[in-house]
């Protein structure tokens, strides 16, 4: 079986990869933005949870803004 029809039969596409590179992109700007703004190590533990999920609210808030 060629790596494309493994791909097709789980449902990815080619382009999967771009989405996770700019997830990643996105994570890491927001997760050096809030470690150079924590005042604290638990303030620091917090701000990596927050650059967990910012990407995807912020995602949320521009289709919700576009109406899509």
């Amino acid at each position: 079986m060629s790596e494309e029809s493994i791909k097709h039969h789980r449902g990815q596409s080619a382009s999967d990869g771009m989405f996770g590179g700019i997830y990643g992109m996105a994570f890491i700007g927001a997760l050096v933005y809030f470690l150079q703004h924590a005042t604290s190590f638990w303030i620091g533990v917090f701000g990596f949870f927050k650059a967990v999920f910012w990407p995807a609210v912020l995602m949320y808030k521009l289709l919700e803004y576009l109406k899509l």
